[in-house]
């Protein structure tokens, strides 16, 4: 039996054993409308990163080139894809494998990130685990040597156009019968001493099913804390009453929690089963809204139960996906709405600027007549919307008008709906801040900076992580740094950016403005550039030389 097929028989028990437990029946709506979905466009929750999907050449073959643009293409027919997760090979001659489609992503626009599943041989050892007498782990004293292969791995993509954003230090340390185990306490020493090695951003634990064990101890040691950025989870089965995580939001300020693998709510139905695959959107609406999740990464991406099938065009899963990675960009924030208006309607929002985007899914037999308000604001006007039923995939709508910020609309039976419309003129969800933020430096420490771009032929992305290396808080920020020559910020999130050219200035937002020690805070901007794409040199915090990463 291969990998996959090992891999597929014994989460596809797990997940289904997840859906007796999550997932409801779909029945007839009782009645013909619903209670008023209230969005506040100026209450923030999380910054989105992104959607997207795993490609794994060694094991399924490569996309095309086609299939690369549908993925990360953003008009119709496309995916939208924002995100794209590769494996880090063991061995260094497989490095490559991934490249043409990660270095097509990047010139898309997306970000990539990376997951391991076995260090190389020469690092690992056999031990006995329960019945399993080959288990595999990492030699105790093969952390500094591990360390190393993954800043290699990140060398080898960043010398071929590829920054990654991130690496994990393992893809499911607690799901690894066909690859390499971890304990949680294996898990914190190696973040505590050798991921501060690492030349980006590193990710852990990505256990298979959200597990909080394996995440609690990294949380709860400030020394391993320190060294991890985001906080990785796979969705195999997971219950919708575990999706939150109070101790995250407890300790984990400055850090990213991305969902990096899962596919829902199976492997053995058609990507194109319908109306089996409104159960994606219904997932992503609770990974977003009840885990609160920036991320979410389907498993393989072409694939005959994933979001794109194996001839190159979207299915009715990868349908689902597209009403949020296409509207929802990197950057956008999630803001407060009425999540479950009705019975079997799901409803999320999220904000850029002036620009509103609302995911609505009616799992419903019949269609509901929904209203959706925008809290302080009177503002009128077009809203694009985008349908997905049995006949339709994202398929672009006559334009509804928004008055007085109020829209009513139908939601045809099994469907889903995105709708993208202005709001100029309401309160901004990054109110302004403070005119001189002031902060008190720290004897030998400075701030640290790490800065990734992704390019293509007039424009790029930047992401920005800034930490406070020091032992004060810092209470208000501001982030100052000269961009090349024929670079212009035309867009920007988590800060404000003044002016577009030349000696830039980020100032922290009403949300984020405080850094306590060891804390991290991701801001970002879109640029245009004129053929040159070098990367700023220097970067000052209120003041204080930063290091660059």
């Amino acid at each position: 039996m291969n990998t996959e097929r090992r891999l597929l028989s014994r989460r596809t028990v797990l997940t289904t054993m997840g859906a007796l437990t999550v997932a409801g029946s779909i029945v007839a709506a009782t009645e013909a409308s619903a209670a008023a979905a209230n969005i506040n466009p100026s209450s923030p929750k999380q910054v989105i990163k992104g959607f997207g999907a795993m490609t794994h050449a060694a094991w399924i073959g490569d996309l095309t080139s086609a299939q690369r643009d549908t993925a990360f293409g953003t008009g119709d027919g496309k995916l939208g894809f924002s995100l794209l997760r590769i494996p880090v090979g063991e061995n260094q001659a497989d490095w490559s494998r991934d490249l043409a489609t990660a270095q097509r992503a990047v010139a898309l626009g997306a970000t990539v990130f990376a997951s391991p599943w076995n260090p190389p041989a020469s690092m690992t050892e056999t031990f006995t685990r329960g019945g399993q007498t080959n288990a595999k782990r990492l030699k105790a004293g093969s952390y500094g040597a591990y360390a190393q292969h993954l800043n290699d791995f990140t060398t080898h993509l960043k010398n071929n156009g590829v920054n990654l954003y991130a690496i994990s230090v393992q893809n499911e340390p607690d799901y690894a019968t066909d690859w390499t185990w971890w304990t949680s306490a294996e898990m914190v020493t190696f973040l505590k001493q050798n991921a501060g090695s690492i030349g980006t951003r590193v990710m852990a634990p990505e256990s298979f099913q959200y597990v909080k064990s394996m995440s609690d101890p990294i949380l709860n040691d400030a020394a391993a804390l320190a060294n991890v950025d985001i906080i990785g989870a796979h969705l195999y089965g997971t219950p919708y009453a575990n999706f939150s995580y109070p101790l995250f939001k407890q300790k984990g300020a400055g850090k990213e929690l991305w969902m990096t693998e899962v596919y829902y709510p199976n492997s053995t139905d058609a990507g194109d089963s319908w109306p089996g695959a409104l159960d994606v959107a219904e997932h992503i609406h609770h990974a977003m809204v009840d885990a609160e999740f920036q991320a979410y990464v389907w498993w393989y991406l072409r694939r005959s139960y994933g979001p794109m099938r194996e001839d190159g065009q979207i299915s009715k899963r990868g349908a689902m996906m597209a009403h949020f990675a296409r509207f929802v960009r990197p950057g956008y924030v999630r803001v407060d709405a009425t999540a479950n208006p009705a019975s079997n309607v799901f409803v999320s929002a999220y904000r850029s600027g002036d620009t509103v985007v609302i995911v609505a899914v009616n799992k419903n037999t019949s269609s509901v007549s929904q209203q959706f308000t925008l809290a302080n604001t009177t503002a009128s006007g077009s809203v694009a919307n985008w349908l997905t039923d049995a006949g339709r995939n994202v398929a672009p709508q006559t334009a509804f008008v928004m008055a007085n910020g109020s829209l009513t609309v139908v939601l045809p039976a099994r469907s889903a709906m995105t709708f993208v419309t202005s709001v100029s003129g309401t309160p901004s969800s990054s109110p302004s801040v403070s005119a001189s933020p002031s902060i008190t430096p720290t004897a030998g420490s400075g701030p640290r900076v790490a800065y990734t771009m992704s390019t293509w032929s007039s424009g790029f992305t930047a992401t920005i992580s800034i930490t406070n290396t020091g032992t004060s808080t810092i209470d208000g920020w501001r982030l100052v740094f000269t961009l090349p020559s024929g670079q212009a910020v035309t867009s920007g999130w988590s800060a404000t950016y003044t002016p577009a050219t030349g000696q830039v200035s980020a100032t922290n937002v009403s949300y984020n403005g405080t850094l306590a020690p060891g804390a991290t805070v991701d801001i970002g901007f879109q640029a245009t550039h004129t053929g040159n794409t070098a990367e700023p040199t220097t970067f000052t915090l209120n003041g204080l030389p930063c290091t660059v990463v």
